[in-house]
């Protein structure tokens, strides 16, 4: 049997797949916000109402978009690094930023870094 060669990660260089990196970092980045709000809401809020003021709805509401939210979050971190442009660690290092509360907050620092590097290499490109 004769050894299979790696397949190399993809990076195509044309202007429509940069784009589409461009909106999936920007459609991440939201994601995030609004997942770190909701988890914030959810052990901030809705928690205590549940413990406290004997509301447990407030937990069934707020925890079920929060988990929608971090499947939206989770599957947009796996495009990032199944479409080549996030690396593993990366990718690691976003999940776990996901569990911790209000660190989504902080990582969207380096998110917003990324999106301007990648707007101004798209629009060296362009010109």
């Amino acid at each position: 049997m004769r050894a299979r060669k790696p397949t190399p990660r993809l990076s195509p260089p044309d202007a429509l797949c940069k784009a589409a990196v461009l909106a999936l970092l920007q459609s991440f980045r939201l994601i995030a916000l609004l997942e770190g709000v909701s988890y914030v809401l959810l052990l901030g809020v809705a928690m205590p109402l549940k413990y406290w003021a004997d509301l447990p709805i407030a937990v069934r509401i707020v925890g079920s978009l929060h988990g929608a939210l971090f499947v939206a979050y989770a599957v947009s971190v796996a495009l990032l690094f199944f479409r080549g442009h996030w690396t593993f660690r990366r990718s690691a290092v976003a999940m776990i930023v996901s569990l911790v509360p209000l660190a989504t907050f902080v990582w969207d620092r380096s998110i917003r870094e990324e999106l301007a590097s990648a707007g101004a290499r798209r629009l060296e490109r362009e010109a």
